[in-house]
């Protein structure tokens, strides 16, 4: 969007123009999030957080456009389909996905409100609470939630699911969990696309799941390792491995070697057993061969 011809442009805006397009032009990431129901508190908040990481501006559409024309980079014109409505824009030296970090890393815990949609089960765990009798008890039992008194506080006797993935929160719902301090939602900035100004690549979808991120890692930081130990790749890593993998064959290439003396031992004696055993056969043979000669001798004198 540009202004037309003969229109006055205050000032302040272009100031503001100026700004932004000496940001697009000196840093390395451009980064559309979504700020749309976060309170001014918390933006401050994480405002803080992110100073010396991210400069964030949150300029009207009009603005960041001629801004972005400056550049008269076509595809940097793509990332002007992602900013909306309750859109901040930031500018980092840092890569487009370590600045998506950040900002996950930096969302809050919030309460829930009756007709949010729940983002996974939200379960009342079992356990004591701080509440006191009173109109808590109804409240509780209206969600099915089953609780017994104990030292004068609510006790909840086992977890309850008050909703599911996906449903409504109910009002209901939403009271509870607010008298007991439970926060199912997480409040921040939310990354909706990304430009590298050095690289000159547009990420139009940035979605960062820590958790799953995580887990990935250990699974094939495992499947590296492993292997790295089979095909016997030595590192600072691998090597304690390999060296009790060496041992590990040592001790079964030694215990092999006595069964192995065994039963060389044991065939040696065998043959041992055979020649005896033909010796003393030949023994007896020659006695019985002499005695026969003798008795025939003896006769012939007679």
């Amino acid at each position: 969007m540009t202004p037309q011809k003969g229109t006055l442009i205050p000032k302040y805006k272009l100031d503001t123009v100026k700004e932004l397009a000496e940001l697009v032009k000196t840093k390395k990431t451009i980064l559309i999030a979504s700020i749309k129901n976060i309170p001014a508190s918390q933006f401050q908040e994480i405002g803080k957080k992110l100073r010396g990481k991210a400069i964030i501006k949150v300029p009207k559409k009009n603005l960041i456009y001629m801004a972005i024309d400056s550049k008269k980079d076509t595809t940097l014109e793509k990332l002007k389909e992602k900013i909306g409505e309750n859109v901040a824009i930031l500018f980092s030296d840092l890569d487009s996905f370590e600045l998506a970090w950040e900002l996950e890393e930096n969302k809050s815990p919030s309460k829930a409100k009756a007709g949010q949609e729940a983002p996974e089960d939200i379960e009342i765990p079992g356990g004591p609470t701080e509440l006191v009798p009173g109109p808590a008890i109804s409240e509780l039992g209206a969600l099915g939630i089953k609780i017994q008194i104990e030292k004068g506080k609510i006790h909840i006797k086992e977890p309850k699911i008050i909703a599911k993935k996906g449903t409504k929160i109910s009002s209901g719902a939403a009271e509870i969990m607010g008298k007991l301090d439970i926060k199912p939602f997480s409040v921040g900035f939310i990354p909706l696309a990304s430009f590298d100004t050095q690289e000159k690549k547009l990420y139009l979808e940035i979605k960062i799941d820590k958790e799953k991120t995580v887990n990935n890692l250990k699974i094939d930081s495992s499947k590296a390792l492993a292997f790295a130990v089979k095909i016997v790749y030595s590192t600072q890593e691998t090597i304690k491995f390999l060296i009790n993998k060496a041992h590990s064959h040592f001790k079964s290439l030694e215990n092999l070697k006595p069964s192995e003396e065994v039963k060389q031992e044991s065939e040696v004696k065998e043959e041992l057993e055979e020649v005896k055993q033909g010796s003393e056969e030949k023994i007896e043979s020659k006695e019985k061969e002499t005695n026969n000669t003798s008795i025939e001798n003896l006769e012939e004198n007679k």
